[in-house]
């Protein structure tokens, strides 16, 4: 079969399952496991036990249940309500009023936990509830979130910098570098998205609070204490070498309870919950990404990601054609693999095109990134989606539709990259 007819058979398994109620990490084990038992000469069900186990049991995984409990930690004590109490005085007055909180809080926790998922999940769990309990309308809430959430990826620490920069043999330092000001840039669109929605939408957003002097938000800034005091461990144990993203994750859970226990409100009714619904969000995200794992491994046996990848690059394209071919291919291939599959996959096939192009592999590694957080609210997999379908039990599609706004803005800031490549150049050039 041709490698169309092929994606197209994947693409109506992975939709009829996903459609008869199947969970979803079990429908792209599925829809691996026909992919790869009626075209491929692998056995389907030894590759996926080892898959499967393999993607389980990584270490730097265990990152991201400690992120998920640090989150739900901050949910079910008063460090979220203080988080808000801080930030509120000064956003609650721009258009758009608290949503902005979404947008600030995935920045911020982008810069300690480099994952999508663990920014998007441990930052819903504040403020999803905090902005419905205020009013503030479902749709550009989840919307928001969801894009915002993908800055884990692009500000850095960043796994996906980490896995590009060994693939391309690039240094892991100048990308991270390298990621600071597209990040910084690609959240003031976010940002200022809201704002002309919220200016274009009046009735929609709750009024304001009271008007306050500056010296009145100062000092209601001092909420922000523990939050920022608990940042700055996670952050600089990471800087400081004195820990990596692992141990990071655990000083987080454990600098929650401290703070929490200080502010007298943890008890072991909170403490239990909090457990348990970390435990819950982590297994469903979990089963997701050993799906995954097993699909990206049926993709490789039967070659569709390499098929593509020479596709493209035996077109002779223009550099900015180039880019721009290569931005849909990562959005499509987006659709169905998780964002370092595509970058393992891909690179080797990608990369001697691109540096035949002369395009800078610093830049290129920051584009990779970009289209890589596009693919993360793309469906059928996009797992920003499917992390707030398991907290907010609303359908993907609905989450893809509040979402769109935001994947034309990533759109807007990879054409911003193109144009001005010295917003991912500059920085690291002076190093």
């Amino acid at each position: 079969m041709s490698d169309i007819a092929i994606t197209t058979l994947l693409i109506l398994s992975l939709f009829a399952i996903l459609g008869s109620g199947v969970w979803i990490g079990l429908t792209l084990s599925g829809v691996a496991w026909i992919g790869m038992q009626l075209f491929s000469s692998r056995a389907a069900g030894d590759a996926m036990a080892v898959t499967i186990w393999g993607s389980s049991s990584s270490w730097t995984l265990t990152a991201l249940p400690l992120f998920v409990w640090m989150g739900e930690i901050l949910f079910r004590t008063k460090l979220s309500e203080s988080m808000f109490k801080g930030l509120a005085p000064w956003v609650s007055r721009l258009p758009g009023g608290l949503l902005h909180t979404n947008v600030i809080g995935c920045t911020i926790f982008a810069a300690v936990s480099g994952s999508s998922a663990a920014t998007c999940a441990t930052i819903g769990k504040m403020t999803l509830p905090e902005l419905a309990r205020r009013g503030y309308p479902e749709d550009i809430t989840i919307g928001s979130l969801a894009g915002a959430g993908t800055l884990g990826l692009l500000i850095p620490p960043s796994i996906i910098m980490i896995v590009y920069g060994v693939s391309a043999d690039v240094s892991i330092a100048k990308l991270f570098i390298a990621g600071i000001f597209p990040g910084l840039i690609l959240a003031s669109l976010f940002s200022g998205y809201l704002i002309v929605w919220a200016l274009m939408n009046k009735g929609k957003i709750p009024p304001p609070d009271a008007p306050m002097t500056f010296t009145q938000k100062v000092y209601e800034s001092r909420h922000l204490i523990p939050v920022v005091l608990l940042i700055s461990a996670v952050l600089g144990s990471i800087y400081a070498g004195v820990a990596t993203a692992t141990e990071a994750a655990a000083i987080g859970v454990v600098g929650s309870l401290v703070l929490s226990l200080v502010q007298r409100s943890l008890s072991w009714t909170t403490f239990k919950e909090s457990l348990l619904g970390a435990t819950r969000l982590y297994c469903m995200i979990a089963l997701i990404l050993a799906g995954a794992a097993f699909l990206t491994l049926s993709m490789g046996y039967i070659g569709l990601p390499r098929h593509l990848a020479e596709f493209v690059s035996g077109m002779g394209l223009s550099p900015f054609l180039l880019i721009v071919a290569l931005s849909l291919f990562y959005i499509i291939l987006g659709c169905f693999l998780d964002g370092i599959s595509m970058v393992v996959l891909t690179m080797g096939v990608i990369l001697p095109t691109v540096q035949t192009a002369g395009l800078d592999l610093i830049w290129f590694g920051i584009f990779i990134v970009i289209v890589v957080e596009m693919a993360q609210i793309t469906p059928p997999v996009g797992f920003n989606l499917f992390v707030l379908q398991g907290m907010t039990k609303k359908e993907i599609t609905y989450i893809a539709r509040v979402t769109l706004p935001f994947f034309f803005l990533m759109c807007g800031m990879v054409l911003l990259l193109w144009f001005f490549p010295q917003i991912a150049t500059w920085l690291p050039s002076k190093m």
